[in-house]
């Protein structure tokens, strides 16, 4: 299954690399946000399948708020942070966290995951 994907993430070359690897495993990226306003608005114009979150952004902690919105829409949140103790169990509905770095293999096993392809998490993946 193809899925559209929006990267929350506000160091531009971690999400280009993550749009990037997304790419080529042959889902949609909907765009990249650095802050709570930008995430809202590419979810608001494209609802996306599943989304890629990190906790601080250019705006600040805002990345639990947006996952959590986005879970509420009914998004598959997955949260991408170097601090995972900060959101772990925060947010209903959310899928889990990765912890940064995060290479193409485990996006790869994330994905399969997400979109039904294999039945059990990968390893570094923590479920809420």
């Amino acid at each position: 299954m193809q899925a559209k994907i929006l990267i929350v993430e506000d160091e531009i070359v971690i999400g280009m690399e993550t749009e990037a690897v997304i790419e080529d495993l042959g889902h949609i990226s909907i765009g990249i946000a650095a802050t709570a306003v930008e995430a809202f608005e590419i979810a608001d114009a494209e609802l996306p399948d599943i989304a890629f979150v990190d906790v601080n952004l250019a705006d600040g902690p805002t990345g639990p708020r947006i996952g959590a919105e986005l879970a509420k829409r009914g998004v598959a949140v997955v949260f991408i942070t170097a601090n995972p103790r900060t959101i772990e169990n925060q947010v209903a509905k959310a899928i889990g966290v990765l912890d940064k770095p995060v290479g193409e293999a485990e996006l790869s096993e994330v994905l399969a995951f997400l979109t039904a392809q294999v039945a059990h998490p990968p390893s570094r993946l923590r479920l809420f």
